[in-house]
């Protein structure tokens, strides 16, 4: 099975700390971020991964190369030349992805207690074109998914802008959740993404499809997720290892 680990970004709430160093080899509990998800991967079942890399990228080559990539197939998706953001990082990563079978997206700094085969094998069920996991956190911004779980729109509740593609959107309509940077993808999505090009965030292009394909809300009542993103969250991501060790 194949997963993809989001590693490229440019860490700036965590600054100074990623000034020199990728976000993704900031270290939790004695570890980098990196290698509490490989792990999570493996042992989910996940043995074929690609990583992308941007800022400082060679640091994560080689701190891979020195654990012989954990003893799974590990392919580097290079965005050192330019950011692509989240959708184009994963059409860039096509050709390591593709296959015969869906595919899982995990950003690097998401500690969770998603059960990732669950996930999957959710999504192999219904086999719609993308599942998201998603919770009630509080949050500014949200996707909008119908009864069935379908996602139909987004809204920002600080400032009040709303997006979709369906006509006389009503936003009350619709149940709110927040995205939780893990997600599982058909192989399909390669034919949707044929007119985009370059950088764009997955979301965006979520939205843009949504009318005309199937992504769907993986809600989880007990989830349990911490999105590392600031040196506040870097603390209780330690406690939180500490506690689920």
């Amino acid at each position: 099975m194949k997963a993809m680990i989001f590693a490229a970004g440019m860490g700036t709430r965590l600054k100074p700390m990623t000034d020199k160093t990728p976000k993704a080899l900031i270290e939790v509990d004695g570890k980098p971020m990196l290698e509490h998800i490989i792990l999570k991967l493996k042992g989910a079942g996940f043995n074929e991964l690609v990583i992308n890399i941007h800022h400082e990228g060679q640091q994560i080559i080689d701190f891979l190369e020195a654990k012989n990539n954990f003893g799974v197939h590990i392919d580097i998706s290079d965005e050192r030349d330019y950011l692509l953001d989240t959708g184009g990082g994963i059409k860039h990563a096509a050709r390591f992805l593709q296959g015969n079978e869906p595919f899982l997206v995990h950003n690097v700094d998401i500690f969770s207690n998603v059960d990732l085969m669950k996930l999957y094998t959710d999504h192999a069920k219904t086999n719609p074109l993308a599942t998201l996991l998603v919770s009630n956190r509080n949050t500014s911004r949200y996707l909008l998914f119908d009864n069935a779980h379908k996602l139909c729109g987004w809204r920002n509740r600080e400032t009040g802008e709303v997006k979709s593609y369906y006509p006389d959107f009503d936003p009350s309509m619709y149940t709110e959740y927040a995205f939780g940077g893990i997600h599982v993808i058909s192989q399909e999505i390669f034919e949707w993404m044929d007119e985009w090009t370059g950088k764009f965030p997955i979301i965006n292009f979520y939205l843009s499809i949504c009318a005309r394909a199937t992504i769907q809300a993986y809600p989880m009542e007990d989830l349990k997720l911490l999105d590392i993103g600031s040196l506040e969250s870097l603390a209780k991501a330690e406690e939180w290892v500490v506690a689920n060790r």
